[in-house]
């Protein structure tokens, strides 16, 4: 019998969230701000209908990439679907790295997104979730 913890292929939070005893737990929940920021890496992104899709106060998941070969800390910010939509920048993310890594569930929502011509500015809020 195994006793060591394992990564799965799901978010845990989403284990509690999207379970029928969810919405038991969802008063027992609350959201703590932490951060304003923006998602970075928006231009390098493959699937752009992702940003089509969007809009202000949209929940994101956000998620570590421990083995990004440019950034330690990486971040990944997925739409609802678990799309790709870029990353909290590297100026940012080391605080946030910590807690996720200690085990603490993070969690964004769009604040506002603005055209620039093609590029997208998507400015989000960091929130750490407690139960």
């Amino acid at each position: 019998m195994e006793t060591g913890l394992t990564a799965g292929a799901k978010a845990t939070l989403s284990l509690v969230t999207e379970h029928p005893l969810g919405d038991l737990i969802k008063p027992l929940r609350t959201e703590v701000f932490l951060f304003n920021s923006y998602v970075a890496g928006t231009t390098h992104v493959k699937d752009t209908a992702v940003f089509d899709e969007m809009q202000a106060g949209d929940a994101l998941i956000l998620r570590r990439e421990a083995d990004n070969r440019f950034d330690a800390n990486a971040i990944l910010v997925l739409d609802r679907k678990e799309r790709k939509m870029g990353y909290i920048p590297e100026k940012d993310n080391i605080v946030f790295a910590r807690l996720m890594d200690a085990g603490k569930f993070l969690t964004a929502k769009i604040d506002r997104i603005e055209r620039k011509g093609s590029f997208r500015q998507i400015s989000i809020g960091i929130y750490l979730v407690d139960f």
